[in-house]
């Protein structure tokens, strides 16, 4: 037996020895690989928690809803206003472990009331590579990561996922939209919306892993390089100068170095 289904019954292992577990399910790769095993092997001891928020689009949420109506699958939506978080608006560098503390709070209690004995989330080998102080997060409130325990990378994850036949196989990476704006900007309601409507514009275009990233005015476009001559063919460009200027931004780029998880990393210095 080749390494990655090795892996994948190492995954099936540890979730049988939970017993129950609620998963933290976002509809991205990962957590819809996790949810859709977990499911397999645990049946009704496996459900569903899925927080909905301004930073959360719509779009995930129904494909969310969608995929545990077609598996048969508990899904309990809870709701998770990151903006009435203390210290959260301002943008923090540890923005996100304050995020994830609130929402795996809830989703522990959830979990708690409805006899289920362990809480799950979706984070693989990768993202031990990358500022994550949402797992600061994780550790503290002793939620559990079996993908991660799996020594599963998203690549393996991609590729399992695929012989399972799950339409996320090869959907984009996605992060809330929280993740878009420079440390130290105030995020808003009316600025979340800005972005998530700028992505969808994109989308809609046909681009495939996409980032709009906020800096003041700014609109930083992230694209994989080999979909450059996309943005710059015809009007695309145009399209998407004027698309986002009337969202509210007064000045619109596009990065050069292409789409990458985490760049606003890069402001941070020792990280």
């Amino acid at each position: 037996m080749d390494t990655v289904h090795q892996k994948k019954q190492a995954l099936e292992a540890y979730l049988r020895d939970l017993g129950s577990v609620a998963v933290a399910f976002s509809s991205g790769v990962d957590s819809t690989f996790l949810l859709k095993v977990a499911h397999d092997l645990l049946g009704e001891k496996a459900i569903a928690v899925t927080a909905r928020s301004c930073s959360f689009p719509k779009r995930e949420q129904e494909e969310a809803s969608a995929f545990c109506i077609s598996e048969g699958i508990r899904q309990i939506v809870v709701d998770s206003e990151e903006l009435s978080i203390e210290g959260f608006r301002q943008n923090p560098v540890n923005r996100c472990y304050l995020c994830k503390r609130e929402l795996f709070t809830k989703i522990r209690d959830i979990a708690a009331s409805n006899g289920i004995a362990f809480v799950a989330e979706g984070s693989n080998l990768d993202d031990n590579g990358d500022y994550r102080p949402g797992l600061q997060a994780v550790a503290e409130l002793g939620i559990k990561s079996p993908l991660r325990e799996a020594q599963l990378t998203k690549a393996e994850i991609r590729q399992l996922s695929k012989e399972l036949g799950l339409p996320t196989w090869e959907k984009p990476s996605f992060a809330c939209l929280a993740s878009r704006f420079v440390y130290g900007e105030t995020i808003s309601e009316e600025k979340l919306a800005m972005v998530d409507k700028a992505e969808q514009r994109l989308l809609d275009m046909g681009f495939k892993q996409v980032r709009v990233r906020v800096h003041g005015s700014l609109a930083r476009i992230e694209v994989e390089p080999s979909e450059f001559p996309k943005i710059l063919a015809g009007d695309a460009a145009a399209e998407l100068d004027r698309y986002l200027r009337e969202l509210g931004f007064a000045y619109v780029s596009l990065d050069l170095g292409g789409y990458r998880t985490g760049s606003m990393n890069r402001t941070l210095s020792g990280i």
